[in-house]
């Protein structure tokens, strides 16, 4: 979601806070900001465009400095305009009492004393008790010019400023409740930034450039690819304080009280080079061509099925296990719908998926003997990391994570883990990302059903034979793309769409229609083919085009009169088919015949067309396809 960069160094930062902030713009955002220590005060540029216009409007003010911090933020608390954009600022009740009540011009951005300010900040997160933190510095003499709940933590850090920052950000983060990362600077300490973090991720980068002193802080490793590869994770609680070449990390023990903590430094090469488009026209359809190799990376290690593909001590915990809880959210939580039918067929496990956000809001009947399992393409998604904190505090110990990002909080967070290989995914609507997921959970259930004995030989090689064919039969799929282009063409012209799929294809059909809608607005659901008499038919017109996966598998012959159905109302049919089903194209029914049969893991082949029709129908449209409207890459926030 929102991204930080700070920096302290011996040299101008400006050049690595812009560029920081467009590693990060794949997180998604409306806004974005920097300020810098200049001149003995602090100073901002802000604007609700691009990374790319406030990089001119900061070399148009002639802004630079050693000490800075920079924000993409997507909107929760205010609208996304200038004047609710990162950084705040605090000026005291004695500055404004001085300049008077600052006037907000029609721009949005504040005049006279909002050009500056005694404390600077950037943060990531919501504070839930921001509504009684405000009245309370309202009476303190406290001026609000936002509508932003970040505004709240600017002036309480400047409340307890006492020329000591570190102090004040001790004595301002336990008022806090809700999730936060944060960075803050003043202007009385010109070489001095404190960053801390509560469920919200934030690192520190320690500087390796040859003649320069400098300390770094960022939401991930990513927008500090290429300054520094030396990387100190913070954990849930700490306080960082960083100066020129040097920092330390306080933590607060169970009575409150801050104890200096030492926290490893790692080497983590974030490649810069995953951010370049290349030949491609967006993103997203970049990341779709990249799947046969982001599987294929995935697979690379797995010379053969075993538990312990997930962790030390794998076996003794997936032989013992009863059932299996997925936890995840949006398209990690199809994948893991995708997953059940698998854990349940092939390794006999009961197996639910819950929602992330809503699993720790209702009450439910934990079992010791289950093993609990997070999805997350980031591994930094807030609802799925506290759904998995609820699971342990119910006593269900055994967890394991499928995660795009090894260094991330939900890997440190799990017993175990499968850390896919699918690269960078800067397309807010994740396609890579969900389908080495799929590729993950397979080897998931395979492993499983080894370690309870369940998985005969001729088996075990029957599905690493198919693994290792998957991305030759991706390569494939993609070469429908000319006709799955000229589909694309009508779409655009429609605002509702209805997909059909049944059995392991029904969670394939959500994700076709939740990509559809993510990037090229039109409103399309997802149902059990077999539901279509129980409401949906409702719906079908010859306006609503009905998209249906259709794979030669055993519910065939029901799909084929589910479509009938649709026929006999007019509907027109688009149907993604394997290639050897006797369904033909005709009036009202077009065809896409898949280049083969893939058996379980049809539905790895089978969400890769739906992905193309969403990308082309949405350049059709003319929508923003790698940031879409409202939406973001990591859900750092409830």
């Amino acid at each position: 979601m929102c991204g930080i960069v700070a920096a302290v160094s011996s040299r101008n930062i400006v050049p690595i806070l812009i560029e920081g902030l467009r590693r990060l713009e794949y997180r998604g955002y409306d806004s974005c900001g920097v300020a810098l220590h200049q001149d003995g005060e602090l100073r901002r540029a802000r604007s609700t465009s691009r990374v790319a216009e406030l990089a001119a409007n900061v070399e148009a003010d002639h802004l630079q400095g050693g000490t800075g911090i920079a924000h993409t933020r997507w909107a929760t608390h205010g609208a996304p305009v200038v004047n609710n954009a990162h950084p705040h600022f605090s000026h005291g009740p004695k500055a404004v009492a001085a300049h008077g009540r600052e006037a907000v011009s029609d721009s949005g951005e504040a005049s006279g004393i909002a050009a500056t300010g005694r404390v600077g900040l950037v943060h990531n997160g919501i504070i839930e008790n921001h509504d009684e933190l405000r009245e309370e510095l309202k009476k303190a003499g406290y001026v609000f010019v936002t509508q932003t709940d970040t505004e709240v933590i600017a002036h309480l850090v400047d409340l307890h400023y006492d020329g000591d920052l570190l102090e004040a950000v001790q004595r301002t983060v336990p008022m806090l409740r809700g999730a936060f990362a944060i960075a803050v600077f003043c202007r009385d300490e010109p070489h001095r930034v404190i960053g801390a973090r509560q469920g919200s991720p934030l690192i520190l980068g320690v500087g390796t450039a040859p003649g320069t002193s400098e300390t770094f802080l960022a939401s991930d490793a990513m927008a500090l690819a290429g300054v520094t590869d030396q990387i100190v994770y913070l954990e849930e609680g700490d306080v960082a304080d960083i100066q020129l070449g040097k920092h330390w990390i306080a933590h607060a023990d169970a009575k409150g009280i801050w104890r200096r903590a030492e926290r490893p430094v790692k080497t983590v090469v974030a490649h810069s080079g995953a951010a370049e488009l290349g030949p491609y026209r967006h993103y997203m359809q970049k990341e779709i061509f990249e799947q046969p190799r982001a599987i294929a990376d995935t697979l690379d290690a797995v010379a053969g099925i075993s538990p312990e593909l997930f962790g030390d001590g794998a076996h003794r915990v997936f032989k013992n296990i009863e059932q299996v809880l997925i936890l995840a959210c949006g398209t990690s939580y199809y994948s893991g719908s995708v997953a059940k039918y698998w854990l349940e067929a092939i390794a006999r496990v009961p197996t639910s998926v819950e929602v992330a956000s809503e699993y720790r809001y209702r009450e439910s009947v934990p079992n010791p003997k289950t093993l609990v399992v997070t999805i997350s393409q980031s591994g930094e998604t807030a609802d799925t990391l506290a759904a998995l904190k609820h699971a342990r505090s119910l006593g269900m110990e055994h967890t394991l994570t499928i995660c795009n990002v090894a260094t991330s909080a939900m890997v440190r967070e799990c017993a175990m883990a499968y850390v896919t290989r699918a690269g960078v995914e800067i397309g807010v609507a994740s396609t890579k990302a969900f389908t080495t997921q799929l590729v993950g959970l397979f080897l998931l259930t395979l492993a499983i059903a080894q370690a309870k004995g369940r998985l005969a030989d001729a088996d075990e090689a029957a599905h690493l034979k198919a693994l290792r064919h998957l991305p030759v039969a991706v390569q494939s799929v993609l070469a429908l793309e000319p006709q799955v282009i000229a589909w694309s063409e009508a779409f655009a012209r429609k605002e509702n769409a209805l997909f059909l799929g049944r059995g392991m294809h029904y969670p394939v059909a959500l994700e076709g229609a939740l990509k559809l809608k993510e990037i090229s607005y039109i409103h399309a659901e997802a149902y059990p083919a077999g539901e279509l008499k129980h409401g949906p038919l409702a719906l079908v017109t010859s306006e609503m085009p009905v998209v249906a996966i259709a794979p030669n598998d055993a519910l065939l012959e029901k799909l084929e009169s589910n479509l009938h159905e649709v026929r006999a109302r007019g509907g027109e049919l688009f149907v993604f088919a394997d290639s050897d089903t006797r369904l033909k194209a005709g009036e009202g029914v077009q065809v896409i015949r898949m280049p083969e049969h893939y058996g379980a893991l049809s539905p790895i082949l089978h969400v890769v067309p739906l992905q193309l029709l969403a990308y082309h129908t949405a350049v059709a449209r003319g929508t923003d396809v790698d940031k879409p409207r409202n939406l973001a890459k990591s859900v750092t926030v409830e």
